[in-house]
């Protein structure tokens, strides 16, 4: 077992004390004392496989600067400030947008293989990269693990949890750490199987300037300071759209005025991801905002590529392992025409197992029984045993004469040796060669695994209404993509919470949950949590959704949709927001206008395999294209605009124009879509379901809100229980909603509510009211079911009685009444609008108690 270098470190003594060395010549027993240094010199061979952490680290020292205080730093250039008592901190100023960030590095995190901090305001994100110290297995996956989390006491708050700390990740923190991931990622070259862990903390928050854009450049800029030997720096920004204006890195408060949100990331030539939605935008507009999101990424990676010269490590780039470049021949020898049968298979299980089968018998061939090129030279001469043979073996050779002609060459051709190769190189090479052979089939032939040419979308059916107690339900089909989408309608509380940095309570009325399940592409696997990719899938499905469905104030419901993928084979996300906008429909949600997704491919460079040279666009791509080819772009939306969008880039080279051309080539496969889906047979219901729950919305005075609660609820739950609602909801702003499994209880408690909150009108009059209590000024009535009111004002009305009368009689014309004494009882009108004696109190007090019931005349109301 050989000590790895920095093992050797600490096992060794200092440099300036002695060992004692085998000598390396035969026979000789004695040692020869050698310094350390040489020391190191005889064992670097031994130690081969680790010394390139060595250099790693040795590369790793930084540049110190002059000691003293250095100014902030103009915008673009470097400053250190160097300490005797510290690091060396190098801090430079990026002009973004209208106002500049600030990144500093150098002091914090010294021992990662790079760190920053960059702000914006008062917003700091904290990112930093580390790489194992020996590389993994070679695979077709590049190791790297993105992790962002959001401080609470960045924003000065801490977790309502038991355990009074952050927990697992949120899911919009799991949409930044995608962000972050997917522009980094094509830009690893292939044979670097060091692990590497991005880890971004949110520090501190404003509220005012968004850390997820800010941490996607600060995510670029440590992985181009680090030894990672990544092709290109990368960076990020936000555009929005307010007043018709591209706004770049907008704050909160222009972001609730934009028309656009987008995300996107890319080199200083090159877009490299996307990701954002939008109000229906044309794709016209949607270039327009990414052109100035390049214009902005391309004047930050210049800036960061000042930094990097200036305290930028060494990169790795003798890590990078590539398999034999023979290997690619020899793969392409083997499985040849077996590969272009294999890849005609229009059924995707049936294809894949051939593939596998063939794959098989290539490792099988080059991994163990080993090959031989047919053009490969001859080899090393053969034994010489082997080339000479004796024509008698029993033959005595006296006095060692040996004749010429009993010696014989044999008349056989020397054999090249086998090649063996690793197991691993050869499935890497293998999924390589199958892609080449799969882009040449597309751009040679024009058609496509499945027999389609590059416009052709696959054939499409719908069905509603398969599931009959669920709320709406769709089946949407695309040729062997399936999602089962499934809408269910509840009250206020259905709603998803929202915990984020900003002290508010939040919550979603809408939200779409997306699950992948492994049956969908008939594999094993592990069923738990949604994982990152689910939730990625569901965020861009809901945000392609919600711009069509109908404002609260008319469609009152927490609306969910569920999309459970049964049959995948590319673009599931896209079905999902097909699927979805049908379950709406037979839902009964009345949406503005459907909606509907595709996917689109690429094969950028066309000129290796026989094409022209111009990229070639692919509409609907399956699983296959996906994986072979250089772009997956999904784009939702209507005939007229586009509402969310997604873009990962697999290669460097993305352009504007190109883009444009998959826009334009994504709306025609939009209109198709579409018109495929008014076919849906059965069609959506488009009422609510029998049962979905009823509610209705009331508004009432803002200070009425009170008299429905009660004290400690006591009022609304009563009614609850009463009318047998399921729930009442009400807001601050006088908005009451009930929620009702049946119509009669509806209808019972809005009369009740409609009761404890209506205000007496001047001139009406209340029949059959119910004297309730008699006090020493006034007796209190009940003009209504639970609305009491007394002569004088009470703690929740305002408004004068008139008179108090004998059910049957008549009202006074005038405003006042006049006080009669000594009349019968049943004739007498009592007036409470003047000021009375305690004698006329008690005379009162006995007139009221004879009579249960009256009628109440309102004169005035205040």
């Amino acid at each position: 077992m050989l000590a790895s270098p920095g093992m050797l470190h600490h096992l060794l003594p200092p440099p300036h004390l002695a060992f004692a060395v085998p000598h390396a010549g035969p026979g000789t027993p004695h040692h020869a004392l050698l310094p350390l240094s040489r020391l190191r010199g005889h064992l670097a061979p031994l130690a081969y496989a680790s010394s390139r952490r060595v250099r790693r680290r040795a590369s790793g020292t930084t540049v110190r600067a002059s000691v003293g205080e250095v100014a902030p730093p103009a915008p673009g250039a470097v400053s250190e400030e160097a300490s005797t008592s510290g690091p060396t901190k190098f801090s430079m100023k990026i002009p973004v947008g209208d106002r500049h960030i600030l990144v500093e590095t150098g002091h914090i995190g010294r021992q990662a293989s790079a760190s920053v901090m960059v702000t914006d305001g008062e917003t700091i994100v904290y990112s930093s990269v580390c790489l194992a110290d020996t590389p993994n297995d070679p695979s077709d996956f590049f190791p790297m693990s993105v992790h962002y989390q959001e401080r609470l006491s960045a924003a000065g708050r801490t977790s309502g949890g038991f355990f009074k700390r952050e927990g697992r990740a949120k899911d919009h923190e799991v949409l930044v750490c995608r962000l972050i991931d997917r522009p980094l990622r094509p830009t690893m070259p292939k044979g670097f199987y060091y692990e590497t862990q991005i880890l971004s903390w949110v520090f501190s928050y404003d509220g005012i300037h968004s850390p997820d854009c800010l941490a996607v450049t600060a995510a670029g800029i440590a992985m181009a300071l680090s030894e990672v030997p990544n092709k290109q720096t990368i960076a990020g920004v936000r555009i929005g759209m307010v007043n018709d204006q591209f706004v770049v890195n907008p704050t909160t408060e222009q972001m609730e005025d934009s028309e656009l949100d987008l995300v996107m990331a890319g080199t200083d030539s090159a877009i490299l991801m996307i990701e954002g939605y939008c109000d229906f935008l044309t794709e016209e507009k949607l270039l327009q905002a990414v052109e100035t999101g390049q214009v902005a990424i391309r004047e930050i990676c210049k800036a960061i590529d000042g930094l990097v010269q200036k305290c930028g490590k060494k990169k790795m780039v003798d890590a990078i392992d590539l398999p034999p470049p023979e290997l690619y021949r020899h793969v392409e020898d083997i499985s040849g025409d077996e590969l272009v049968k294999a890849l005609q298979i229009k059924e995707k299980i049936l294809r894949r197992k051939a593939l596998s089968a063939l794959e098989g018998k290539v490792i099988t061939i080059l991994s163990e029984q080993g090959y031989v090129a047919k053009d490969e030279p001859s080899g090393a001469s053969e034994n010489l045993a082997d080339i000479i043979e004796e024509e008698d073996e029993d033959e005595v050779i006296v006095d060692g004469e040996v004749d010429e002609g009993d010696v014989h060459i044999k008349p056989v051709s020397r054999k090249p040796p086998r090649q063996l190769f690793s197991e691993v190189d050869v499935k890497l090479v293998f999924k390589e060669v199958s892609s080449k052979f799969l882009r040449r089939r597309i751009v040679e032939g024009g058609k496509r695994s499945d027999g389609r040419s590059p416009h052709e979308l696959r054939p499409i059916n719908s069905q509603c209404r398969l599931l009959p107690r669920a709320h709406g339900s769709a089946l949407f089909t695309r040729g062997e993509t399936q999602a089962l989408a499934v809408v269910t309608l509840g009250d206020y509380q259905m709603a998803q919470r929202i915990d984020n940095l900003v002290d508010t309570e939040e919550s979603k009325s809408f939200y779409l949950q997306y699950t992948f399940p492994p049956s969908s592409v008939g594999e094993v696997g592990r069923i738990g949590a949604p994982n990152r990719r689910e939730i990625g899938h569901g965020m861009l499905a809901e945000r392609a959704l919600e711009p069509i469905l109908p404002p609260e104030e008319d469609f009152p419901y927490t609306i969910r949709v569920e999309s459970t993928i049964t049959e995948s084979n590319g673009s599931s996300s896209m079905a999902s927001v097909c699927g979805g906008c049908l379950a709406l429909q037979d839902a009964g949600v009345p949406i503005k206008c459907p909606v509907a997704g595709i996917a689109m491919g690429l094969v950028l460079d066309t000129l290796e395999f026989g094409g022209d040279g111009m990229p070639l666009i692919l509409s609907d791509i399956t699983g296959s294209e996906d994986a072979s080819g250089d772009m997956d772009f999904k784009v939702a939306g209507n005939e007229n605009g586009i509402s969310a969008f997604q873009m990962d880039i697999k290669v460097v080279g993305i352009t504007l124009p190109i883009m444009e051309q998959a826009l334009l080539q994504a709306r025609d496969g939009r209109k198709h879509i579409l018109n495929e889906m008014s076919k849906c047979s059965p069609p959506p219901a488009k009422v609510l379901s029998l049962y979905a729950p009823l509610i209705h919305v009331m508004k009432v005075k803002p200070n009425k809100v009170n008299l429905i609660i009660g004290s400690g609820g006591k009022t609304i739950k009563s009614i609850i229980e009463e009318t047998g609602v399921d729930a009442i909801d009400t807001g601050d702003d006088g908005t009451v909603k009930i929620t009702a499994r049946d119509l009669s209880s509806l209808e019972k408690s809005k009369t009740i509510i409609a009761n404890l909150t209506m205000v007496p009108k001047v001139g009406e009059i209340y029949r059959n009211c119910e004297i309730k209590s008699i006090a020493p000024y006034g007796a209190f009535v009940e003009i209504a079911p639970g609305r009491e009111v007394s002569r004088y004002q009470n703690l929740y009305f305002n408004f004068n009685i008139a008179c108090i009368m004998h059910k049957g009689e008549t009202p006074p014309l005038n405003d006042r009444c006049t006080w009669l004494i000594g009349l019968p009882r049943n004739e007498c009108v009592v007036s409470t609008n003047k000021f009375l004696s305690n004698l006329f109190y008690r005379s009162f007090t006995i007139i009221c108690f004879a009579y249960t019931m009256c009628r109440v005349y309102v004169t005035s109301v205040s």
